[in-house]
């Protein structure tokens, strides 16, 4: 059984798959307390693997997002398998702070202050801007990094370190900007 928010369908607002359409499965619950949270991901009901994956596969996407709160409190190798096996690519959103499950398909990193990361591999790295310093962040194994503002508070500033740091690409909650879920 998993501690399941929500379940929905909708377009990636973030990072390199913006725009795809995905079934989001939020998971509830986080082993962090960031200020800037914008999820209300504490609530949810336990979900056997079987309910999870017959909700998701109502969908066409073949795309699936494991997302939170934090999903790595939740899922192992197998429940990946099960969505695999339902024909779906799995991407997980994750603060990297706790091992992932090797058969993932894309590791979205969104790194938080104050979390030890320990992941080994990403494929994207997400920072919401706050005016921190990005070397670190460049160390990081991901092929792309994308900055994002603050609930879209900070945009021109974070245009500007963009602009400075080319490596980085702009990240806009979309989803937000258009008034989708």
């Amino acid at each position: 059984m998993r501690k399941i928010n929500e379940i929905f369908y909708s377009l990636q607002g973030e990072g390199f798959h913006t725009g795809t359409p995905a079934v989001f499965v939020r998971f509830s619950g986080c082993n962090l307390k960031c200020s800037f949270c914008d999820t209300q991901h504490e609530s949810g009901v336990m979900m056997s693997d079987d309910d999870i994956v017959a909700e998701v596969s109502r969908y066409p996407s073949t795309m699936v997002i494991l997302t939170g709160g934090e999903p790595s409190l939740w899922i192992d190798e197998a429940f990946v398998d099960r969505l695999h096996e339902a024909g779906k690519y799995v991407c997980i959103e994750t603060n990297g702070t706790r091992p992932l499950p090797a058969n993932i398909d894309w590791v979205t990193c969104s790194p938080k202050q104050g979390g030890e990361l320990r992941l080994t591999r990403m494929d994207e790295v997400k920072v919401v801007y706050e005016g921190q310093d990005l070397a670190c962040y460049e160390q990081l194994p991901a092929r792309h990094f994308f900055l994002q503002p603050c609930s879209c508070l900070n945009t021109a500033e974070t245009v500007a370190c963009v602009l400075e740091h080319p490596r980085w690409r702009l990240s806009l909650q979309t989803h937000k900007l258009i008034n989708i879920q």
